[in-house]
């Protein structure tokens, strides 16, 4: 087995990886993620304790304990673009020997528990508002998967070509399963969804502001897509990279969604803060 070259596994002077600024004693086994950095104070105050505090970019990371589990909670940002970072630099942390540059041997990997906590808005008017959601698939319109050899299953693959047709695209969206383990532990009272991610928060999610959308159905095209008795139930911009890379690394992933918006309606949630915070402590006490 070769080594990893220094142009593909960067790393920064103190060995730390290249965008994250962490090294492997920085994180535990159970990872929180959430997008605005700022969110990652709002989850880390109700720490007993902090041990690491990290910044670089986007990536805030704090690692702590709660009520005597250590747990890391890190900002990603938006998009699925830095979920390839993330999920890569976080999984060659535990599973790449940072000195030799070699992988740990197959019995050795290391499968981390890694939840997101973000917002979304609900393409269904089942999907309440305030509500909490857990992602069960995740389908995403970006091409990220195009450039790794994702293996999905017939049912993942039935609705990525009827999504195709549906919205009339040049390609196949990809459709990934999260984690069962974590959605049993964890969500098991949540609404269970299919969250579509889009590689962008305007025309991809059916916003016009000074430009027309190509497609002026967009949003109800969303809405009416089904298959079987599999729906569209939200939306929002990282939660099929997760799962999709979750697969290929061995990792558990559960994304989780506070409904703050019903775009069927044309609503916002007027306590989303509230929403956000009470998603926050009951992963917290779940873990």
């Amino acid at each position: 087995m070769q080594a990893i070259p220094e142009s593909e596994l960067i790393l920064n002077p103190d060995g730390s990886v290249y965008h994250l600024n962490l090294l492997p004693e920085h994180i535990s086994g159970t990872i929180i993620t959430v997008g605005d950095p700022e969110r990652v104070a709002k989850v880390s105050k109700y720490f007993d304790s902090i041990e690491v505090e990290v910044a670089k970019r986007e990536f805030i990371t704090h690692t702590g304990y709660y009520k005597g589990k250590r747990i890391t909670v890190i900002s990603t940002g938006m998009g699925t673009d830095n979920i390839d970072i993330l999920m890569n630099e976080l999984d060659a942390l535990v599973n790449i020997d940072l000195l030799t540059r070699l992988p740990v041997a197959e019995e050795d990997r290391i499968s981390l528990n890694i939840i997101r906590i973000g917002t979304s808005g609900a393409l269904q008017t089942t999907v309440p508002l305030g509500g909490h959601l857990a992602s069960v698939y995740g389908i995403g319109l970006d091409s990220l998967m195009e450039f790794y050899p994702l293996q999905q299953t017939a049912f993942e693959n039935a609705i990525s070509q009827g999504l195709k047709t549906a919205l009339n695209l040049p390609y196949a969206p990809y459709c990934v399963q999260g984690s069962e383990k974590l959605r049993q532990k964890i969500a098991f009272d949540m609404i269970p969804g299919n969250t579509l991610t889009c590689p962008g928060f305007y025309a991809p999610q059916g916003r016009v502001l000074r430009v027309p959308l190509k497609n002026a159905n967009l949003i109800q095209d969303y809405h009416n897509f089904a298959h079987e008795d599999f729906k569209l139930t939200n939306f929002e911009m990282e939660t099929a990279g997760y799962y999709a890379l979750g697969r290929l690394l061995g990792h558990e992933m559960l994304s989780l969604n506070a409904i703050v918006a019903d775009r069927i309606n044309h609503r916002f949630a007027e306590n989303a803060d509230e929403t956000i915070n009470d998603l926050i402590l009951k992963v917290l006490d779940r873990v």
